[in-house]
């Protein structure tokens, strides 16, 4: 193939030239120092060289090893329906046998409900009438959430910008995700594990809320568990009788709680065990002492929010809530100045029904956004939200029959906004508002546009690389990159002379050839992969030393320097072929099927390979060629 001399210097002309331009990226890039970065990324030019460079491996440039795994009790609960005490009680202790022991969590949710005498078939419908059979279905449902998370995770990450993530899954229930060259570990986490669920919640009638907080108060003043009766008749604004501009006195937890059992475990993880509290209302009204006026709202000081959250958590307050209602936090505190000039956090609480009216998988499309001039929200950061015919349907069911009560649109269990619903939205738009800034606006649109997860995923494992131990590890493989070649290079001149030169030739163009190819391809360098491309100079070697073998035979055997070279190859070639097709196909299967640095050290070796036939078969033929072309030698140094 190729017999003309000239077209085989083309061909390699041709291949330095293209090889040449795909460095071009990388080195320019990685050599770029930051204010170049900088000016380029202003002048929009910076993305260019990024998508064009060979890209970084977690352990040279930095970044996080996540490992991920699916909340299985959570996905159960969320798949039940008709939730009785009976199903929590046996579904709890599964949950605590499960992490005690970590034994299949089905099977031990089997024999909770087989020993408690729980029908599964009452919480979870068409999946079977046994409860062994149940079970199977739960598992296999289980499995399919964890491939439905993995693809919504890689979408999330994805719209998040990171360059070639890896995420694949790991055993049963888990997900492997790693982040080269992430600069806020704490954002990737978020937007990683954000369960992404949207609910839309009415709120209760404030004498409901009052009618509780009362309540929650006699159980802290007396120890007593009783209801509390108000007249409902009487228009009750919970927060103009309650939590009306307060005179604020700190005091111990031990203090306010003395008389619960509450007192006793309250606070005892956190040093600060001191609220801050109203003492009007300290002595008859202990929780309400605890909230303050936030607008209209029902507002806990920052310092409050440890002790509010362990009351509301309570079993025995728990019983006091309404059964059709529930408590939500907002998503983050509130920033405002008090009377006497100073400036604290609150955060709010939400008194909802516990079925939400509207969830958000009717959302069809979700925008990061600054407020249109004219709007409530004019300069800040939202996110436009858009409902398919069916969520509009039903948007503007619950919008035109509810005007006038509050709506909280709840992201993952944290309220975002409460507005007060003014008119009847019939085209389904919505906006989420009360964002910190355009991060979290985006942020939020990603983890909707990519859907909900299933159920929420847990971190189990988690490693963060910084990127100087990368630099240490780039600085390691380079030294040892170049001593390698440095001793073949030696070796070869030294052993087999002028012709050793060439193969130092085809080594040096080798090393070329696969980080181009690299480049090209936009495949990562990792450490494992500089050690598979130090093996590939040995190997590149080896098929020269066969190569230059058979020819100083065929010399030996009296043959002209032509002659020896022709059947030097063609003797060489099959043993070649035979050690290098072999690694090839092994390293074809590590790359299908290894991970992380196994599969770097794969993906070096596979182009290392090919680069090393290329030029140790064709390229030093090819001036080989050349030579004995121009004129007949009657000796070769070798």
């Amino acid at each position: 193939m190729f017999r003309k001399t000239t077209i085989r210097f083309i061909i390699i002309g041709i291949l330095l030239l293209l090889a040449s331009y795909s460095l071009y990226w990388t080195i320019a890039y990685h050599t770029m120092d930051e204010s170049k970065k900088e000016k380029l990324q202003a002048e929009g030019k910076l993305d260019k060289f990024i998508d064009r460079s060979m890209k970084m491996g977690l352990d040279l440039q930095g970044g996080m090893h996540i490992v991920l795994e699916l909340n299985l009790p959570k996905l159960i609960e969320s798949i039940a329906t008709n939730k009785t005490p009976e199903f929590y009680d046996a579904l709890n202790k599964a949950t605590e046998e499960y992490k005690a022991t970590e034994r299949d969590f089905f099977d031990i949710l089997l024999n909770k409900a087989n020993e408690k005498n729980l029908r599964l078939i009452r919480h979870f419908t068409n999946r079977g009438f046994k409860n062994n059979e149940i079970i199977d279905n739960l598992r296999n449902e289980a499995k399919d959430a964890v491939s439905r998370a993995l693809e919504i995770i890689r979408n999330r990450v994805d719209q998040f910008g990171v360059s070639e993530p890896t995420i694949q899954r790991a055993g049963q229930y888990r997900i492997i995700v790693e982040l080269a060259g992430v600069q806020d570990p704490e954002r990737a986490r978020k937007i990683i594990q954000s369960t992404a669920l949207l609910e839309f919640y009415l709120l209760k009638d404030p004498s409901i809320t009052q009618k509780f907080i009362e309540a929650v108060d006699n159980y802290l003043k007396t120890g007593k568990k009783e209801d509390v009766s108000i007249d409902t008749s009487k228009a009750i604004d919970t927060t103009e009788i309650e939590l009306k501009e307060a005179k604020e006195k700190a005091i111990s937890v031990s203090e306010l709680l003395g008389k619960t059992p509450l007192a006793e475990e309250t606070l005892t993880d956190t040093a600060d065990t001191t609220v801050i509290v109203d003492q009007e209302l300290l002595g008859e009204r202990p929780f309400s002492s605890l909230l303050r006026n936030v607008g209209g709202m029902i507002g806990v000081p920052e310092k409050n929010v440890p002790v509010v959250k362990r009351i509301l958590s309570d079993p025995e307050v728990q019983k006091l809530l309404p059964y059709d209602s529930k408590i939500l936090w907002s998503a983050k505190p509130e920033r405002l100045t008090l009377a006497d000039g100073t400036t604290s956090n609150f955060y709010l609480l939400y008194h909802v029904d516990r079925e939400a009216a509207m969830q958000g998988k009717y959302i069809t499309d979700a925008r990061a956004t600054i407020g249109g001039s004219g709007t409530q929200t004019a300069g800040q950061p939202v996110v436009n939200l858009n409902m398919n015919s069916e969520g509009a349907r039903i948007w503007a069911r619950v919008t035109g029959s509810n005007i006038g009560k509050r709506l909280a649109i709840v992201l993952d269990d944290k309220v975002y906004i409460a507005p007060v619903i003014r008119t009847k939205i019939a085209n389904g738009a919505s906006v989420i508002e009360g964002l910190e800034g355009m991060n979290e606006a985006k942020d939020i649109a990603i983890v909707l546009r990519a859907g909900a997860l299933p159920a929420p995923v847990d971190i189990i494992e988690e490693r963060t690389v910084g990127p100087s131990l990368g630099r240490d590890s780039i600085n390691m493989g380079v030294k040892l990159g170049i001593i390698a070649f440095v001793i073949v290079i030696i070796f070869m001149t030294f052993y087999y002379k002028l012709s050793g030169l060439l193969a130092d030739l085809a080594l040096l163009l080798n090393l070329v050839f696969v980080l181009a190819i690299m480049s090209a391809f936009k495949a990562t360098l990792t450490f494992p992969g500089i050690a598979g491309l130090i093996l590939t100079v040995g190997m590149a070697v080896d098929a020269n030393v066969l190569i230059f073998e058979r020819i100083r035979e065929e010399l030996d055997r009296g043959k002209t320097v032509r002659s020896a070279i022709d059947s030097g190859y063609a003797r060489a070639l099959s043993a070649i072929l035979d050690a290098n097709i072999t690694t090839l196909l092994t390293a074809l299967i590590l790359m299908q099927f290894g991970t992380g640095p196994i599969k770097g050290f794969a993906v070096t070796l596979f182009w290392g390979i090919l680069s090393s036939l290329f030029t140790a078969i064709f390229v030093t033929r090819t001036i080989f060629n050349y030579i004995t072309e121009k004129r007949v030698l009657k000796s070769l140094s070798i």
